[in-house]
């Protein structure tokens, strides 16, 4: 028997004959649907080592950490402020050198929360 109509194109996908084009187009397919229906674990980073007594949180912005970076820095320039000026000698001019640092520190956290993009 004849047919007026060719045969239709072969749709499986484990068929040899399925063109470079198309198998990149199922590929490329796979990997969208893939990305958006298999989401990937997200990966936790490996536990801190026993010794380690503190961490910071993942995911927290930098406005926060520089934030906070700035509160400790002028907890340690008030410290080492008030052991400086019961110092005397090279102990004392170790001390404001010390308090420089901090100071410096401070100086450069608070321009980078300045120049930070609010949310």
């Amino acid at each position: 028997m004849f047919k007026a109509t060719p045969n239709p194109p072969d749709t499986d996908p484990t068929s040899p004959h399925k063109t470079a084009a198309a198998k990149k187009l199922d590929e490329a397919a796979e990997r969208a649907l893939d990305f958006y229906l298999k989401p990937k674990p997200e990966t936790p980073e490996a536990d801190p080592a026993p010794a380690q007594l503190f961490t910071v949180i993942n995911g927290i912005d930098t406005e926060c950490l520089l934030a906070n970076l700035s509160e400790t820095l002028a907890s340690a320039d008030a410290m080492i402020s008030d052991l400086a000026f019961e110092l005397e000698g090279s102990r004392r001019h170790v001390a404001l050198g010390i308090q420089q640092l901090i100071e410096l520190g401070g100086l450069l956290v608070n321009r980078a929360l300045d120049n930070v993009d609010p949310r």
